[in-house]
């Protein structure tokens, strides 16, 4: 989600800092951190000011990079940076409360010794513990689940709104999120979804004003359950779940019997 040198950027800015500041702060080529704030400034978490010549850093008032800030101002013997590359912040993503491996390992969709060797990390420096082989955190580092959940949806909520400015998320998760929009998006990764969709099965129902769509970059097309699934998290009512029912089982169409623990339902 965000590489090294972005969150050494993002712990060690001060407002107004030039590129060449940051650098030297940093310890990197001046050319190397026009980059990594280039990056960021693209993800909306800081943005630059002209002064003259010069390009100056602001960290942007986003809610996630306050919450990281903080922690880093709070537990400056601590290297955030390093220690938040990788997997790790998809493993605090769903750190929300004691969980195992195993239950960390199926919800993020990784190998178990991924999360292993994550949790390894956090457990050696104290900031997580174990309980009956459930891990939570220590102290007040929860706050380290709190910025992960912030970030993601930082993050979804910035891709969003680039495509279409009065988008609404309705529903997210560290990679994907499925949104509500007045109008089509075209754009990688955005895939349409609920109602409009069923008319690949021959069925017509009656629209409202507003698209639907799902972001996930490794998704290709919207299968026939993540679509009734999407539909459910559209809207739970009864007239939707009247639809879904007709599509709960093997159909002329070949639709798969529906798998409702793909989005937690």
């Amino acid at each position: 989600m965000l590489r090294r040198i972005e969150l050494e950027v993002l712990a060690r800015v001060d407002r107004g800092d030039t590129i060449s500041e940051l650098a030297t702060k940093l310890d990197h080529s001046e050319s190397y951190l026009s980059r990594a704030v280039g990056d960021l400034v693209e993800k909306g978490l800081v943005y630059t000011e002209r002064d003259g010549r010069r390009k100056r850093v602001v960290p942007s008032d986003a809610r996630a990079v306050e919450l990281y800030r903080d922690l880093v101002r709070q537990h400056s013997h601590i290297e955030f940076p390093e220690l938040l590359t990788g997997k790790a912040l998809e493993v605090l993503y769903y750190l929300d409360q004691p969980r195992t491996v195993s239950e960390i390992a199926d919800r993020s969709d990784n190998y178990r010794n991924t999360v292993n060797r994550v949790l390894k990390r956090f457990r050696d420096r104290g900031l997580v513990g174990t309980d009956d082989s459930h891990y939570d955190f220590n102290a007040d580092f929860d706050h380290l689940h709190e910025f992960a959940r912030e970030l993601a949806h930082h993050l979804h909520r910035h891709r969003l709104e680039a495509v279409a400015p009065k988008g609404t998320i309705l529903w997210e998760d560290y990679d994907e999120f499925l949104a509500q929009a007045e109008t089509e998006i075209d754009a990688k990764a955005f895939h349409e979804t609920g109602l409009a969709r069923f008319a690949a099965f021959d069925l017509q129902f009656l629209l409202t004003g507003h698209r639907y769509y799902v972001y996930f970059e490794e998704l290709d097309v919207v299968s026939p359950a993540e679509l009734c699934c999407h539909t459910l998290l559209i809207d739970d009512g009864s007239r939707y779940l009247d639809i879904l029912s007709a599509l709960k089982g093997e159909d002329s169409h070949g639709t798969a019997p529906l798998d409702w623990d793909v989005y937690g339902l």
